[in-house]
């Protein structure tokens, strides 16, 4: 019984997420270009009104017993609106619209720091809390969270568009807008640029997606064997990773540009997953999580990088697909990294972990060759001044 109850979750699992991902797939790309006409504010309220209505549908599944088909529902109807990744999308342009080009690296970690702050929370409060009162009343709080950014969003948000114009939502033109971001760029040199940053970004954060989805499992089994409050601890550690990155960007970017940041950045990242690979012991798994403290620093500078190679018309665009590409990394992580752990579970425990270092291998690359080529493009473009 209970493995058909395991293989029905996972199941249903794979079901919610396809079925979310692809709905708002269309939306995204539909609302972001429309929010750099119409303004931000709408692109926020409607997915806050869309997880507030599918945390409403899930409350009313647990109470009545409803069939879980009903949570695929509640999932589409969120998509539609747009869902988290929409959230994302709007809440990163909104900091573009309203950031100076040389500070909006660190708003943008900033948001990011938000972020894991905001999953640290849920994860070790929610927990707790569900194992004392069940299901249900976690979920009355995220509705009302979910009511209130939509509140906030709708009656106390500025708007950060300066130039608003009316601009019908039902038309193609918003997918091209998007499409004209990686064929037609304002700069014929953003092209490959954009190509190439965001191949870097969905590297970084699939990896990242694959790790933390491994993380438990690893700390669960054989030579670690965890109990419930050491794998508490570790994921709050794993949290801290946003905040420790910010305060290391913060003060890295005092004597380094942005991409040698991002560098370190993933320099951190490969080096805590490396010994994370390796650990046998708590002490050494913790001093994995700890060498991570840079990991979420190149993140941000990506989005950074991105927002600075569009127009200020654009952002709303640029960032919905780069919220589809995060999207697409979600999906892509949990079934290369949740399939590599059991098949290499004879040899090595950690090869998932070790085969992330590698895969880190690539954006580093990258982010170092189109900071060499720049560098090397200003100076010719200096000896012809």
């Amino acid at each position: 019984l209970l493995q058909e109850v395991e293989a029905l979750v996972s199941h249903w699992n794979l079901y919610i997420n396809l079925g979310g991902f692809f709905v708002s797939l269309f939306s995204v790309t539909l609302f972001g270009p429309w929010s750099d006409s119409v303004g931000r504010r709408p692109a926020l309220i409607l997915p806050a009104a869309g997880m507030a209505l599918q945390t409403a549908i899930y409350l009313l599944v647990m109470y009545l017993e409803l069939h879980v088909a009903f949570f695929l529902l509640g999932r589409i109807l969120s998509g539609l609106t747009g869902d988290y990744n929409l959230i994302l999308a709007s809440c990163f342009s909104y900091v573009a619209d309203t950031s100076e080009r040389r500070a909006r690296t660190f708003r943008v970690a900033i948001l990011e720091a938000c972020l894991g702050t905001a999953g640290m929370v849920a994860s070790i409060g929610g927990g707790q809390w569900r194992k004392t009162q069940g299901y249900i009343n976690p979920f009355w709080l995220a509705f009302a969270a979910s009511l209130a950014a939509t509140l906030y969003a709708a009656f106390f948000l500025q708007e950060s568009v300066k130039q608003k114009k009316a601009a019908k939502l039902f038309t193609l033109s918003h997918y091209k807008a998007v499409y004209r971001l990686y064929t037609a760029p304002e700069h014929p040199s953003s092209r490959w640029k954009l190509a190439l940053y965001s191949l870097a970004f969905f590297l970084i954060v699939t990896v990242h997606f694959g790790a933390k989805d491994l993380y438990v499992l690893y700390e669960l089994g054989f030579p670690l064997c965890w109990a419930s409050d050491l794998i508490g601890y570790g994921s709050a550690a794993s949290y801290l990773a946003y905040l420790s990155s910010l305060v290391g960007l913060r003060l890295l970017q005092l004597c380094l540009e942005d991409t040698w940041v991002a560098e370190i950045g993933l320099l951190s990242n490969i080096a805590g997953l490396v010994v994370i690979s390796l650990a046998t012991t708590t002490p050494l798994m913790f001093t994995g999580y700890g060498i991570l403290f840079l990991s979420m620093a190149a993140t941000p500078v990506i989005r950074s990088k991105l927002s600075k190679l569009v127009s200020e018309t654009e952002q709303g665009a640029l960032f919905a697909s780069v919220a589809c590409v995060e999207g697409l990394c979600s999906l892509v992580a949990t079934g290369v990294f949740n399939s590599l752990y059991p098949a290499t579970l004879h040899f090595m425990r950690g090869f998932p972990f070790l085969f992330g270092a590698i895969i880190l291998l690539i954006p580093a690359a990258i982010l170092g060759w189109i900071q060499l080529w720049d560098s090397k493009h200003d100076y010719n473009h200096f000896q012809d001044a």
